[in-house]
């Protein structure tokens, strides 16, 4: 296993505490993995017996027809009288009522409790009812284009980060695409796989979709539009353009379950004089850059709303919210803030006129205040500083501790 200490290391910040650990993301994005590593960790690093960690991994046949009740009497034949023991449940979503057990098994036993899931729904208001105050959540991405190079170094040799930024953005970072040397066909493969998966399993199935094609129109539509700002009435006018009748409410739906599944990441506008969260017109980002690509081929034309989404994710890895900014003479790409921290972002393939740095520049310039302002490009450009706005490689920016 290589390595994933960006996550192992703050889960592990909780382990022998009251709070469940529970591990949200796409799918196969590496929480069954982490799961393993802090196993091993336990057992290393903690002394923990190996009589005293249990895992389950309830997408197993073994497991479909489990009800809450097997499921909690289970768990509950494998803890011991004498000292803690330390449970690792892997995909409880499959098990309906799962929220009741962990509640129980938190509240009545002496556990340490870990749980994975492929769907929002595991931060539902049923979690805040059961196990209010008594767990604390981890958002699992895809590789980082950091994690992406430590993956392709064990099995490959690694050109200098901004020649390979290009490949991490064709390619994607999904873990299981990168453990050994793939071409891109074998990779779109295995993505394709994980697509599917996700909209018949996560989607289709689980909420008794009946139109697919319908789906499937509103899933190319956002896509092919990933960085562009679009509503529920642009997809709905554009699908009846090609005969294609769907009203909003419908869009609204499927990009809800769209995002529920981790397929896609809403970043909302607000405004930055008024303070307000604009409720239309927003931008929708992927999971992973390779997933538009699996579906819709590769085009150099992507390459720069890709950029983008890859800029976009590495933000919310980093524990930033992050919204796009209103400015009365344009947007800010990204306004990402955590606690008492912000910084501006504008991403840029490459500045090749006068008029595109005034542009990007001058958004940056309007904001009156203190906090960090960058532009990133992905061009040769060496970098600098313009009236104390920093300028950056994306590469460099994403390999950066500075913020």
């Amino acid at each position: 296993m290589i390595e994933r200490p960006l996550y192992v290391e703050k889960i592990m910040a909780y382990t022998d505490t009251p709070f469940v650990k529970i591990l949200t993301g796409v799918r196969r994005c590496g929480k069954s993995t982490i799961l393993k590593m802090i196993m091993e960790k336990l057992q290393t690093q903690r002394g923990v017996p190996a009589d005293r960690i249990v895992s389950y991994r309830f997408d197993s046949m073994e497991y479909e027809d489990f009800t809450a009740k097997q499921m909690f009497a289970e768990l509950k034949s494998r803890l011991s009288p004498n000292g803690k023991m330390y449970l690792f449940l892997d995909e409880v979503q499959e098990i309906t009522g799962w929220e009741k057990v962990v509640n129980s098994l938190a509240a009545d036993y002496d556990v340490d409790l870990y749980v994975t899931g492929a769907n929002s729904r595991m931060m539902s208001s049923e979690i805040s009812t059961y196990l209010t105050g008594r767990y604390v959540a981890f958002r699992i991405f895809t590789l980082s284009f950091s994690e992406y190079l430590t993956f392709k170094a064990q099995h490959s040799a690694v050109d200098c980060p901004r020649a390979e930024l290009a490949n991490y953005v064709r390619l994607g970072g999904f873990p299981a695409t990168h453990l050994q040397n793939y071409s891109q066909d074998e990779i779109y493969t295995i993505v394709r796989d994980i697509y599917n998966s996700t909209i018949f399993s996560d989607i289709v199935k689980r909420n008794q979709v009946r139109k697919i094609d319908q789906l499937e129109r509103v899933v190319k539509y956002t896509f092919n539009n990933v960085g562009n700002t679009f509503s529920a009435k642009s997809v709905s006018d554009h699908l009846k353009s090609e005969n294609r009748k769907i009203d909003n409410e419908t869009v609204y739906s499927y990009l809800e379950k769209l995002e529920k599944a981790y397929l896609i990441h809403r970043c909302s506008r607000c405004d930055l004089q008024g303070k307000e969260l604009l409720r239309t017109q927003e931008k929708f980002y992927l999971a992973d850059t390779s997933l538009r690509y699996s579906e819709l081929g590769y085009n150099t034309d992507s390459v720069a709303a890709s950029l983008e989404n890859v800029v976009y994710l590495e933000l919310c890895r980093r524990g930033y919210t992050v919204k796009m900014g209103k400015i009365p003479d344009g947007k800010i790409d990204f306004v990402a803030s955590k606690q008492n921290e912000k910084l501006y972002v504008q991403v840029t393939q490459e500045i090749k006129s006068e008029k595109t740095e005034k542009r990007e520049y001058e958004r940056l310039l309007e904001i009156q205040d203190n906090y960090p302002k960058y532009v990133l490009l992905s061009d040769d450009f060496a970098g600098g500083n313009y009236q104390g706005i920093k300028t950056m490689h994306i590469a460099d920016f994403l390999l950066s501790s500075e913020y």
